[in-house]
């Protein structure tokens, strides 16, 4: 009778062990596959945008920071599971500087590929959108159509961008022909100060007239300046920012090939500008 009694223990005790065993490894094997999954980390990256460019990057009646770039962005976030996009927003003439000094790691802000921002800055190769420069000027205004009609006028732009570089190329080769006017508000204000003659012309994408002269009270003229892909643009000669490069030209091939990119061009910008066929 003990006899049996005491195997029964040994039995018991022996399953109780195995049981204890088996969950051990269990347990292991648990904290292994979380260990394996917290040692991949997502890398964080500050996106630099504007809230003065409607439709492009714009505070809303909400609140809320929306348009184009930004809503891409996201979208290529989403798409980017090796990173995390965390975007803010920055006056448009502190972009470069920023991007330079490390403060961000992107530009989202239809950026204008151009030979002199190339010497400075990488720019990925998977274009977003194209665009064409144009003149605008007031609706009553029929003197002007070419740069060589602005000479002696005053004309806006904003200092760092392509428009403005457009300007002063022009005014190196003829002697500083046109007044250059840089301002520091929106593009809505640039209406105003044509309407009003502060100035005479600005220079704008072929895309934005109509977001921002909701009163149809100017038009483009002449030409196209210039025109050139939209992309993002990082910091030259740094392996994380061309890695980073590489994998967001990727993401936007899939937002192209399924219809995102031109979706999102025409709800933001009023038509597909996301390529030079239009």
């Amino acid at each position: 009778m003990k006899k049996a009694f005491f195997l029964s223990i040994a039995i018991v005790m022996a399953l109780t062990l195995a049981g204890c065993g088996s969950n051990k490894n269990n347990a292991g094997a648990g904290a292994e596959a979380a260990s394996g999954n917290a040692s991949k980390e997502v890398t964080k990256i500050v996106v630099g945008t504007g809230t003065q460019f409607p439709n492009v990057c714009f505070i809303d009646e909400n609140g809320k920071l929306t348009g184009f770039d930004v809503e891409l962005v996201r979208e290529i976030d989403k798409r980017l599971a090796d990173y995390e996009f965390d975007i803010q927003t920055l006056e448009f003439t502190n972009l470069l500087l920023s991007l330079e000094t490390k403060k961000i790691d992107l530009v989202a802000h239809e950026m204008e590929k151009n030979p002199e921002r190339e010497q400075k800055y990488l720019f990925n190769t998977e274009p977003y959108a194209h665009w064409r420069n144009k003149i605008i000027v007031a609706k009553d205004n029929d003197s002007v159509q070419t740069l060589d009609d602005l000479k002696g006028k005053k004309v806006l732009t904003t200092a760092t961008s392509a428009q403005s570089t457009i300007l002063e190329n022009y005014n190196k080769e003829n002697n500083n022909a046109i007044e250059i006017v840089y301002q520091n508000g929106g593009a809505n204000d640039s209406v105003a100060q044509v309407t009003s003659g502060r100035v005479d012309a600005f220079l704008a994408a072929d895309f934005t007239l109509s977001l921002i002269d909701s009163k149809q009270e100017l038009k483009a003229v002449g030409p196209a300046l210039s025109e050139a892909d939209i992309l993002f643009m990082f910091r030259k000669d740094d392996p994380e920012q061309k890695k980073l490069s590489d994998a967001v030209d990727g993401a936007i091939k899939e937002l192209k090939t399924d219809g995102t990119l031109a979706k999102l061009s025409s709800e933001w910008l009023g038509n597909d500008f996301t390529s030079e066929e239009k």
